[in-house]
C-alpha cells in the first residue's frame, strides 16, 4: 500500500497554458516517480499547426516540445520508459524512424507505433506521448 506522502501529490505542468485549456488537457503530470506526458504535436504557442506537410520537421518539433517538458521535471530522454507514436502516415514515419537514434542515444523505451485515421487537427501528421520513471 502506497504511503500518501507529499511526493504522491500530482504535479501538473502546462507547456502552453492557454492552448491546453482551450483543448482541455494538461501537457504532463508527475505523481511520485512517474511522469505521464500528453502527446506532443507540431504547433506554435497559439496552438496553430507548424511544418504543415513536412513530416520530418513535425517529428522534430514534437521531440523539441517533449524535451522542454522533460527538462521542466529535470529529466532527459534517457529517463523515458514508454514512447507511443501516433501517425496518419505510417510509411512516412517508417522513412524517418531512424531520426529517433538522435533522441535515444543509450536505449530505446518500450512503446507502440500506431497508424490512425486522424489526429486533433487535419494538419497534424504525428503525435508522440511519453511516460517517464524517475529514481
Amino acid at each position: 500500500m502506497k504511503n500518501s506522502s507529499q511526493s504522491e501529490t500530482p504535479e501538473y505542468f502546462n507547456l502552453r497554458p492557454e492552448t491546453e485549456k482551450a483543448f482541455g488537457y494538461s501537457h504532463a503530470v508527475k505523481i511520485g516517480s512517474d511522469i505521464k506526458i500528453s502527446g506532443a504535436v507540431s504547433m506554435d504557442d497559439a496552438g496553430n499547426p507548424t511544418a504543415v506537410g513536412d513530416f520530418l520537421q513535425q517529428m522534430k518539433n514534437c521531440y523539441s516540445d517533449l524535451e522542454k517538458v522533460l527538462k521542466h521535471y529535470g529529466c532527459t530522454f534517457d529517463d523515458v520508459v514508454v514512447e507511443n507514436i501516433f501517425t496518419t502516415n505510417m510509411p512516412e514515419f517508417l522513412n524517418h524512424a531512424a531520426y529517433r537514434n538522435k533522441i535515444y542515444t543509450k536505449q530505446f523505451p518500450t512503446g507502440s507505433w500506431l497508424g490512425v485515421k486522424e489526429l486533433a487537427l487535419p494538419e497534424f501528421l504525428i503525435e508522440i506521448e511519453l511516460e517517464v520513471h524517475t529514481a
